[in-house]
């Protein structure tokens, strides 16, 4: 139990660590071209839902480490169709700057798990529609499962144990 909680205090720190570099090194320049482009599709009216995700890649482009991209079960053909007019316009552009600020990012010894982040980003910038950014907390756990933040139950814990109600039996009393 105490290991645990030592693992995951770690792990937080080694992710906070990592997201500040990104964050100077690649992720602004990034997020801001996300920015640019969910702009671009927000003015366009018929284009909107395009610019939604773009300003949710963006944050993710800020922020990566920590989170991941999982499939969303609810998406249907519009997400596929969506997604071939998203190549067209903004993905394959945002695909090369993610492969272009993964370059420079290969070349130091620090940078190497920041470019690898990188080229993880490229399918999502590809094609964003009918996926999530979620905590990898979150991707690992059951599908439907509540998430809590570390350290908290996702479940309110009972104040006492709970008796099964008979005939007679008077219910517990409260703590």
């Amino acid at each position: 139990m105490v290991g645990e909680r030592v693992r995951t205090r770690d792990n937080r720190l080694m992710r906070t660590i990592l997201n500040v570099i990104w964050l100077v090194l690649a992720g602004f320049w990034l997020a801001l071209g996300y920015v640019f482009a969910g702009i671009v599709c927000c003015v366009l009216i018929v284009t909107i839902p395009f610019g939604i995700a773009s300003f949710r890649i963006a944050g993710y482009a800020l922020w990566p480490f920590g989170r991941t991209v999982v499939d969303k079960p609810t998406a249907g053909a519009w997400s596929v169709v969506g997604n071939v007019i998203w190549f067209i316009v903004a993905g394959i552009w945002l695909a090369i700057a993610h492969v272009i600020t993964s370059i420079p990012l290969f070349l130091s010894i620090i940078g190497i798990p920041l470019g690898i982040a990188n080229l993880k980003m490229i399918p999502i910038s590809l094609l964003p529609l009918g996926k999530d950014i979620v905590s990898t907390r979150a991707a690992s756990a059951p599908y439907g499962y509540p998430q809590a933040p570390y350290g908290q139950q996702p479940y309110p814990q009972q104040p006492y144990p709970q008796q099964p109600y008979g005939p007679g039996t008077p219910p517990a009393p409260p703590a």
